[in-house]
């Protein structure tokens, strides 16, 4: 779970969320949201990317309104920000607006680290949201689930969820949903089993998202266990193909709120979210590339080779090495 700082009311006037990890950073903006709408009913919510918020553009967001209608500000990205709005977001932070909650997004690290230090200076409510790269970090996520759920879980049936979901916090996060739902009492390691145990869907994606995002060995090692527990290959072709054309859908997609390009891609919100953090080294030569490599390995797979697993480790590569194509030459 996200971990806060002492000030942990969601609506006081700088939320600052930090982190890679995309389901905490969204859940820390569901939190303040749905603070605010508690408050009030008809609270605005903006959701903006660096490229929307302009210089200026902060200022009329957070301008007095003849109706003192209540306002939750969502800045993604905010490593991001161009120079100028920094320099905006610097300033409104010495001097909140009342009824607004500014929330930002911030990945950490050394890239906008002015404005981070600047938020935290200010007294911004913290949320810290890491990746989880570590299993013990999965593990402990899964635990606290369940627990914030109201069910007990054997510690046996926490570790053959992460074994048979893997590393996505999303995937973890609906499984556990799901058992919820569906089984009474204590779930254990059986019941996980008849679930999730070699679950095709889950793995054959896990693939694809670590190829797209060009994380060349965790991609290997993802494709060698979904083919070890029998995964088909053409299910792991399919979800390449599909990770490839949503980078390259969103690649040529105007900018827009998630909700707009969802609407326009045929996307859910959440994975807009998740493209735009995967797309960050792509170029157009590299996603022609990528499918290429996707339909030689399908064919591969369908009998136009000797060894389909040769066909698909030589695809992942690809993809992964077209992922970090932007800058290379």
């Amino acid at each position: 779970m996200a971990r806060k700082n002492a000030n942990d009311d969601p609506l006081a006037p700088v939320t600052l969320a930090v982190g890679q990890e995309d389901l905490l950073l969204d859940r820390a903006v569901r939190e303040v949201v749905a603070a605010a709408r508690a408050a009030d009913a008809d609270t605005d919510v903006r959701d903006l990317t660096p490229d929307q918020l302009q210089p200026g553009t902060l200022a009329e967001l957070t301008s007095p309104s003849l109706f003192a209608e209540r306002k939750v500000v969502v800045v993604r990205n905010a490593q991001d920000l161009s120079a100028d709005t920094v320099k905006d977001v610097k300033a409104y932070l010495g001097s909140p607006a009342e009824e607004i909650t500014l929330v930002l997004l911030h990945a950490g690290g050394a890239k906008g680290k002015g404005l981070l230090d600047a938020a935290r200076k200010a007294g911004a409510r913290e949320v810290a949201c890491p990746k989880m790269t570590k299993p013990a970090d999965r593990l402990a996520f899964v635990r606290g689930e369940f627990r914030s759920s109201g069910r007990s879980a054997t510690p046996e049936a926490c570790q053959t969820l992460c074994d048979a979901i893997g590393s996505d916090l999303r995937e973890l996060a609906a499984a556990v949903s799901q058992l919820v739902a569906d089984v009474e009492g204590t779930i254990d390691e059986a019941v996980v089993g008849r679930y999730y145990t070699g679950r095709a869907e889950a793995s054959s994606f896990t693939v694809a998202d670590r190829a797209v995002e060009g994380r060349t060995a965790e991609a290997l090692e993802a494709l060698r266990w979904s083919l070890a527990t029998g995964v088909a290959p053409v299910l792991i072709t399919s979800a390449l193909a599909q990770g490839v054309r949503a980078i390259g859908k969103l690649s040529s997609a105007r900018g827009g709120r998630p909700a707009d390009l969802a609407r326009e891609l045929g996307m859910p919100p959440w994975k807009i979210d998740r493209v735009r953090q995967q797309m960050r080294g792509w170029t157009p030569d590299g996603v022609a590339l990528a499918m290429r490599a996707v339909a030689e390995a399908d064919a591969g797979v369908k009998g136009g080779g000797d060894d389909p697993e040769y066909a698909l480790e030589k695809a992942v590569v690809t993809i992964a090495r077209a992922a970090r194509s932007r800058g290379r030459g």
